[in-house]
């Protein structure tokens, strides 16, 4: 998928300034595709070990896992798809309904958290809640 999606579709993009972020499975952190992405991205890779170490599947830290993907599934499963297909369908429905505005809130809410670790040096973030 990096190697026939990703990459060929980030060539119409400036790069330069974009930084990759993945979570720790470990097919992602394999040396081949940390390679590629290095290859890629230089050292604006956000992977376990190298080079910006980034903790794995952190609901605190990530976007998508702290919003997006809970959102998402809540609708996608809320009429109970019978078939595969109906179950695509609803996927890309959701998808396609979300609107920039909840976006720009997932992200100034991410920021926050960002702030809030900085701030307390990378302790422990109980107190974090999501604002939409």
């Amino acid at each position: 998928m990096i190697t026939n999606f990703s990459i060929p579709e980030l060539n119409n993009h400036d790069v330069q300034e974009l930084w990759f972020q993945q979570y720790g499975a470990t097919c992602h952190t394999a040396r081949a595709t940390i390679d590629l992405l290095k290859d890629t991205f230089g050292d604006r890779l956000i992977s376990r070990f190298w080079p910006v170490d980034w903790p794995p599947r952190s609901c605190d830290l990530t976007p998508l896992d702290y919003f997006l993907w809970g959102y998402v599934k809540s609708l996608v499963y809320a009429d109970r798809p019978q078939t595969l297909g109906y179950l695509e369908d609803n996927i890309r429905r959701v998808i396609a309904d979300i609107r920039p505005q909840m976006l720009e809130k997932v992200i100034e809410n991410w920021t926050s958290r960002l702030d809030y670790i900085q701030a307390s040096r990378c302790s422990l973030m109980p107190e974090i809640i999501i604002k939409m």
